[in-house]
Parts: structure tokens; sequence; C-alpha cells
């Protein structure tokens, strides 16, 4: 599922893409099959946009790479998970409005 202004990542890029990048990283972990994933669409757009100087958001099909969702236990989509110095530090299942999520991971950006 593409999202304008996100990276999709894969098992094979994922240690360069999250774990090695400087600044926060929020990992969507999707599916196309997911209903709530598709309402995440044009929230983690808009975020990608707006939070750029402070967040890279990327999407990962948990179906073509299921290595990284075994690898953090992601067992219900969409998962959001943000990454700092290569380790998860927050994770929220489900969808949700922007203002919400930001709310929720303000204290790890």
């Amino acid at each position: 599922m593409r999202i304008a202004g996100v990276t999709e990542v894969t098992d094979e890029t994922f240690a360069t893409e999250v774990l090695g990048a400087e600044g926060p990283v929020l990992v969507d972990f999707t599916a196309d099959w997911c209903p709530p994933c598709r309402q995440m669409v044009p929230v983690l757009a808009e975020i990608a946009r707006e939070e750029a100087h402070r967040l890279t958001v990327v999407s990962l099909d948990v179906d073509r790479n299921p290595e990284a969702q075994a690898r953090y236990g992601v067992l219900s989509m969409p998962t959001l998970m943000v990454f700092r110095g290569g380790e998860p530090v927050r994770s929220v299942v489900g969808a949700r409005a922007k203002a919400r999520l930001l709310r929720e991971l303000d204290d790890v950006l």
C-alpha cells in the first residue's frame, strides 16, 4: 500500500532504513487486506509531510516481510512502532486520528 511521502521498507532494508537511522523512525506495520490500515494512509501521509523535520515515517508490509514482523512481535495491524537508536521505544496498535497519534508519540519524538 503506497503512501505519499512514506518510504516502503523490506526485511532486507529494515536495518539500514530503520535501525541505522539518525533520528526517530515511525514504522507502520501494515497489510493490504487490513481496513484499519487503509484508514491510516491519509493520517500517515500528513504526519510524514508535517513532521519531516523530526520524524521519518516508513511502511512495512507484513505479508511480504515476515522477519521484521516476527522479530518485533507484531500480531495485529496496523501496529505503529517508533524506533530510536535502533531500538523500539513506543508501540501503538490500531487506527487512530492524527492528533491522538501525535499526542501518544510526542514524548519519544
